[in-house]
């Protein structure tokens, strides 16, 4: 006579343990979704980096950079005021420059709104009074226009590199600069690039897509890119430095020579992250030769 009862009472839990679940994964997804759509995208964190780099010189010891790359003014949750806190927050650095990796506009993305080139180059003109910036550009600048976007931006004071190198002095160091044009939208030419480098001073190469490191040449002690925003979304522990056979994020040491992918600002596509919060990235380079 029991069964029955203990039957009802199996299915009676059962059901009750699907119904909890089901809430732990609304509940679990709500989160998600209010995480990665409206909290992730407002936030703006600064991460330090030390990268010692083979055959880098004494008097360059200690140098810092602030990267920043992907700004998107106008993708959701990153507005010009998200703008005014990216540069007041490079301008209270101690950084010795600052250097801008590309995406300064957005072609298109879910929700967002085109800021044009003029008025994400008058957001940042403050800089200009504390730091000195250079900077290339990346593939959404190219399709809204790269030549306004760099007319712009030089307007203000940046010193933008597009195949070309220049020659700079920070305190006891002296670098050469290389920009070195998009990968995908900028009709890169690396030996254009590097050809104006006429001594042995130590060289800084800036790119936006960081899957052209491959073919950089060893006389770069570093490269600087980010195009990936990090992959936008992190489902697992730790930050992945490479994806698919794609470079992501972070400082990475592969054939022999140095590349620092920085996650960037903004968003494309979707204006989504998951543990790949806004970023910038300071880096202290160092004339320590790595362990491997």
């Amino acid at each position: 006579m029991t069964r029955p009862l203990d039957s009802a009472h199996r299915d009676l839990r059962r059901r009750r343990l699907i119904k909890r679940l089901a809430w732990l994964v609304t509940i679990a997804t709500f989160g998600f979704l209010v995480w990665g759509f409206v909290w992730e995208p407002g936030r703006l964190v600064q991460r330090d980096y030390s990268i010692a780099l083979p055959h880098w010189p004494a008097q360059c010891d200690g140098l810092r950079a602030d990267v920043v790359a992907d700004i998107h003014t106008g993708s959701p949750r990153n507005g010009v005021d998200k703008l005014d806190r990216v540069v007041a927050q490079l301008s209270a650095s101690d950084s010795d420059v600052v250097i801008l990796a590309g995406d300064y506009v957005i072609l298109k993305v879910f929700l967002g709104k085109y800021v044009t080139p003029e008025v994400v180059a008058a957001h940042l003109k403050p800089l200009l009074a504390h730091k000195r910036v250079y900077a290339v550009l990346g593939n959404h600048d190219w399709w809204k226009n790269g030549t306004r976007v760099r007319r712009a931006l030089e307007s203000i004071g940046v010193t933008v590199l597009e195949n070309q190198a220049t020659e700079i002095s920070l305190g006891q160091c002296r670098l050469w600069l290389v920009g070195v044009g998009d990968l995908w939208e900028g009709h890169p030419d690396i030996q254009r690039a590097f050809a104006g480098i006429d001594d042995d001073a130590p060289v800084v190469a800036i790119t936006h897509n960081p899957d052209i490191f491959p073919r950089m040449p060893a006389r770069a002690s570093l490269v600087i890119a980010g195009h990936t925003h990090g992959g936008q979304v992190n489902l697992l522990p730790g930050q992945p430095s490479m994806r698919f056979g794609h470079y992501i994020a972070g400082p990475i040491f592969d054939q022999g020579r140095e590349l620092f992918v920085t996650p960037g600002i903004g968003t494309s596509i979707l204006p989504f992250r998951f543990r790949v919060p806004p970023e910038i990235s300071r880096l202290t380079l160092r004339s320590e030769t790595p362990a491997r």
